[in-house]
């Protein structure tokens, strides 16, 4: 299992914190630190779309009208920090973000 996100992110540190406590193995990938690639990129926009790209967060706010209108993984490319956080791949699958139902899926 491999859990994509940010070192500082707290619903990162709860996801693997809760998803070692359901006894998974978890291996971190700070996107900041070791950038997506772009086949990455293109899997992750392929499976959320836009969704991928957080738009509440203060880095999204701070970008500029050009960037905010670009595509996704232009984006992405440029300020791995506006993907939306999780990212877990478990068994071929992705999931995005951390809330119950997620959760539950690896229950």
């Amino acid at each position: 299992m491999i859990l994509y996100g940010l070192s500082t992110c707290d619903t990162c540190k709860k996801a693997q914190k809760a998803l070692a406590g359901m006894g998974h193995e978890v291996t971190f990938r700070d996107v900041r630190a070791e950038p997506l690639t772009d086949a990455e990129i293109a899997e992750l926009i392929t499976e959320f779309g836009s969704r991928i790209i957080n738009t509440q967060s203060t880095t999204y706010r701070g970008l500029s009208d050009w960037m905010k209108n670009s595509e996704a993984d232009h984006q992405l490319r440029e300020y791995p920090a506006l993907m939306k956080r999780p990212v877990i791949r478990h068994q071929g699958v992705l999931t995005l973000g951390w809330d119950d139902k997620v959760a539950a899926t690896f229950a």
